[in-house]
C-alpha cells in the first residue's frame, strides 16, 4: 500500500511543477486538466502524509516497546500505540474511500430536464412540482436555477421543463435524480377521491464549457418562427423562438422562453452543448451511460427509480431500497437525506469494487 501511496505523492509533486509551467499556462485546456487533478488530490495527498507520520510513530513506539525495560514506562507506550494503531484505522478507511476514483464532471454546473410521462395532465402537474422542489434545494444550498426552455399547460403543470443549475458540487449531488419519478396521490381536478399513479423522467446533463466541447457552426440549422404559450395563443408578434438542429447527430433543441430571438439561441446552443458533451462523456465512459440509459426511460410506470406517495407521506427510492415517511419535507426542497443515502451507497459500491 505505501508504494502505492508513494506513487500518488509523486504525481502530486509532478503537478505541482507543471501548474507553474509558462508553456502550460499558455495551453487554456491542458492547464485547466492539470489545475483540476492536482486540486482532486491535494486532500488525498494531505491524508496520505498524515497516514505515513502515524505509520512511522507506530513503529517508533514498537521499538520503544522493545527496548523499555521499565515497567511504568512500558505500560505507557503500550497506550500510546493502542491510540496510534486506532488513528492508523482511521486514516486508513479515510484513505479508502478518498482513493476512490473521483468522477471529473461532480464539480460541474448541469442542465436538467424534466418530461411528463404517463398520466396526462397530472403527470405535467407533477412535473411543476418536482420543478419546485430542485428549486427549493437550490435556494437552500445557494444555487441558482435558470429556465431555458419551457412547455407549459393551462393548469400551471409543464409538459416538459429544461432548466440550469449552477454552483458548488450540483452534478455530484443531483447525478442520482436521473430516471423516472412515479407519483401516487388524489389529482386535484378528480371529484371521486381515487388515487391515480402518474410518471415523470428527469434527465441530469452536465453543463459544457467552451474547452469541452466543440460545434461547427455548419453542423448546425437554426430555424426561427413565433412562439407561443398555453393553449397556443401568441407570446409575441416577431420571430423570437429558436430551433437548433445538429446535422451530424439529428439532436434538436427549441426555445422560446425570451422575447429575444439572441437571448433563445444563446439558451438554446447551451442545452445542446450539453446534450452532446454527456454523449460524448458516455462514449467515454460506457459504464456510467449504461447506467443512465437504465434509468431514464419513457415515462412508463414501470421503470421507475422513485416513488412519491402523497396519501402515505411516503417517498421510496427503490434503487437502495430507502423508505422515508416526510414527503411534505423532501417536496419542498429538503433533499439531503435522500442525497446524501444515495451517495452513501455509490461509494460503498465503489469501495467493493476497488476491493
Amino acid at each position: 500500500m505505501i508504494e502505492k501511496l508513494d506513487e500518488i505523492e509523486e504525481r502530486y509533486k509532478e503537478l505541482e511543477t507543471q501548474i507553474s509551467d509558462p508553456d502550460i499556462m499558455k495551453d487554456i485546456k491542458k492547464y485547466k486538466e492539470i489545475a483540476q487533478e492536482h486540486a482532486h488530490l491535494s486532500e488525498t495527498v494531505e491524508e496520505i502524509r498524515q497516514y505515513k507520520r502515524i505509520f512511522s510513530e507506530i513503529e517508533d513506539a514498537r521499538s520503544m516497546l522493545d527496548s523499555e525495560t521499565d515497567a511504568e514506562m512500558k505500560e505507557m507506550a503500550q497506550e500510546e500505540l493502542k491510540g496510534l494503531e486506532s488513528s492508523l484505522e482511521n486514516s486508513e478507511a479515510n484513505l479508502k474511500t478518498l482513493l476512490i476514483p473521483k468522477d471529473p464532471l461532480d464539480s460541474k454546473n448541469i442542465i436538467m430536464e424534466i418530461r411528463a410521462g404517463t398520466g396526462g395532465d397530472e403527470a405535467a402537474l407533477f412535473a411543476a412540482d418536482l420543478f419546485r422542489m430542485y428549486s427549493r434545494l437550490a435556494e437552500h444550498r445557494k444555487w441558482k436555477v435558470e429556465i431555458m426552455s419551457s412547455n407549459e399547460i393551462n393548469l400551471g403543470g409543464f409538459k416538459e421543463i429544461a432548466f440550469s443549475v449552477s454552483g458548488k458540487s450540483v452534478y455530484g449531488d443531483l447525478k442520482y435524480e436521473s430516471g423516472v419519478h412515479r407519483v401516487q396521490r388524489v389529482p386535484s381536478t378528480e371529484s371521486g377521491g381515487r388515487v391515480h399513479t402518474s410518471a415523470v423522467t428527469v434527465a441530469v446533463l452536465p453543463e459544457a464549457e467552451d474547452t469541452d466541447i466543440e460545434i461547427k457552426q455548419e453542423d448546425l440549422k437554426v430555424d426561427v418562427y413565433r412562439s407561443s404559450g398555453p393553449g397556443g395563443q401568441s407570446v409575441n408578434t416577431t420571430d423570437s423562438a429558436v430551433r437548433i438542429t445538429h446535422l451530424p447527430t439529428g439532436v434538436v433543441v427549441t426555445c422560446q422562453d425570451e422575447k429575444s430571438q439572441i437571448k433563445n439561441k444563446a439558451k438554446a446552443m447551451r442545452v445542446l452543448k450539453a446534450r452532446l458533451f454527456e454523449a460524448e462523456e458516455a462514449r467515454k465512459a460506457k459504464e456510467r451511460s449504461d447506467a443512465r440509459k437504465s434509468q431514464v426511460g419513457s415515462g412508463d410506470r414501470s421503470e421507475r427509480i422513485r416513488t412519491y406517495n402523497f396519501p402515505q407521506n411516503r417517498l421510496t427510492d427503490h434503487r437502495i431500497n430507502l423508505t422515508l415517511y416526510k414527503l411534505d419535507g423532501i417536496i419542498e426542497g429538503a433533499m439531503d437525506e435522500v442525497i446524501e443515502s444515495l451517495k452513501l451507497s455509490d461509494r460503498e459500491e465503489a469501495l467493493k469494487a476497488n476491493a
